[in-house]
């Protein structure tokens, strides 16, 4: 079969991984895969070197944008087309919302067969403007009808979708979006070792987010309820993974709030770094305001973390609630800062919300999971295109 992949952008992010997951396991299947993507703008870091590494073709299209560039959006349509027309492909398979539009218009003039859609997360919420919101709406009702298959990374992303006049129910499929499982379970550099290197003493407990450092993405919450926990609880730590514009300031208002001891930013890091990362954790904390379903939830589960997360978009799917994690309110600080303090206390509730987040992670975010339901949706999509 051949497939070709679009998506906007290659930096690190949640989207980016599931996309070179599904290629690199299509590619194992004996698949004849193709990936294009813009170039991996902005202080995220570049996925680039990772997808080349894998065997699949990968090519860069300089003119795609992640903004709205109405004479660049235009040269990357004809250039998509293009390509298409030339590499003749029985599947295209978009991701994100730029790629998303433009690829998909693309595919259906260019008469391939199937064109599937991904949606990782809403780019119309209500965290963006009304008239964001409406333009968005506008373009995905308008692309839904040429597209055989929407693809969602949670059910929550299928009904948010339907509301908004997207597409119709027969279209949507749910696949989670599926991980390298194994250097989560096993780490290549052991717990003690990376703690010690990140200054962390055995009797520290450490929360952890799994973030860029960027707008939505919950930690001005954290930085909100820190005094009060660092007070009440002296072994608390805080360890934050991840790059982004706001790094700078972050660390300015942990500075000015005297709590510099108390926190661990490791800026950018390679992602195979991250599973010995997650693996020094205690607790996962994501109080992201905007997501599809976010990886951190069963990435922090796959080490053995009890995950606390805002009920937004799909994140309830990614944990089993008082089981395995805490998921509440959106933007409940007060209710955040009484599930953090209840794992800070009760030890041994976190272990086993932990050892049962791993069982539930490993069975449902595994990547091999995901690339065999892939391979349904293709076959399904290509017998109805």
């Amino acid at each position: 079969m051949r497939i070709v992949h679009l998506i906007t952008r290659l930096i690190i992010g949640g989207a980016q991984e599931n996309t070179l997951a599904s290629c690199q396991g299509q590619h194992d299947l004996g698949h004849d895969v193709t990936l294009i993507t813009g170039p991996p703008l902005g202080p995220e870091g570049s996925l680039l070197d990772r997808a080349h590494s894998h065997g699949y073709k990968v090519e860069v299209l300089d003119e795609m944008r992640r903004a709205v560039l109405p004479g660049k959006d235009l040269l990357t349509y004809r250039a998509i087309l293009r390509r298409l027309r030339q590499l003749k492909p029985d599947v295209v398979h978009t991701h994100s919302s730029k790629a998303g539009i433009l690829g998909r218009w693309a595919a259906h003039r260019a008469n391939v067969p199937a064109v599937i859609h991904t949606i990782h997360g809403l780019a119309f919420t209500a965290s963006t403007r009304p008239a964001i919101n409406w333009a968005y709406k506008w373009l995905e009702r308008r692309a839904a009808p040429i597209t055989t298959t929407i693809v969602c990374v949670a059910d929550a992303m299928r009904d948010q979708s339907l509301r908004a006049g997207i597409g119709t129910k027969e279209q949507y499929v749910t696949v989670y979006s599926g991980m390298d499982t194994r250097p989560f379970i096993d780490p290549p550099v052991p717990r003690d070792e990376v703690r010690q290197r990140l200054n962390l003493e055995p009797r520290h407990v450490v929360a952890g987010t799994l973030a860029r450092l960027f707008h939505l993405k919950g930690h001005d919450d954290l930085l909100a309820l820190a005094p009060d926990l660092c007070r009440r609880y002296p072994d608390l730590r805080f360890l934050w993974i991840g790059q982004g514009i706001l790094h700078d300031t972050f660390e300015r208002r942990i500075t000015e709030m005297n709590l510099r001891d108390r926190f661990v930013l490791t800026g950018l890091v390679p992602p195979t770094q991250v599973p010995e990362l997650v693996n020094a954790m205690d607790i996962l904390v994501h109080p992201s305001r905007r997501e599809g379903l976010a990886r951190a939830i069963p990435q922090g589960q796959l080490a053995g973390c009890p995950a606390i997360a805002y009920d937004i978009d799909g994140n309830r799917e990614g944990l089993i609630p008082d089981e395995t994690g805490f998921i509440i309110p959106p933007f409940d600080r007060q209710l955040l800062n009484q599930k953090l303090a209840t794992l800070l206390e009760d030890r041994a509730l976190a272990q086993r919300m932990g050892a049962g987040g791993r069982h539930f992670a490993l069975a449902r975010f595994d990547a091999c999971v995901m690339i065999q339901a892939l391979e349904r949706v293709y076959a399904d999509a290509l017998k109805r295109g």
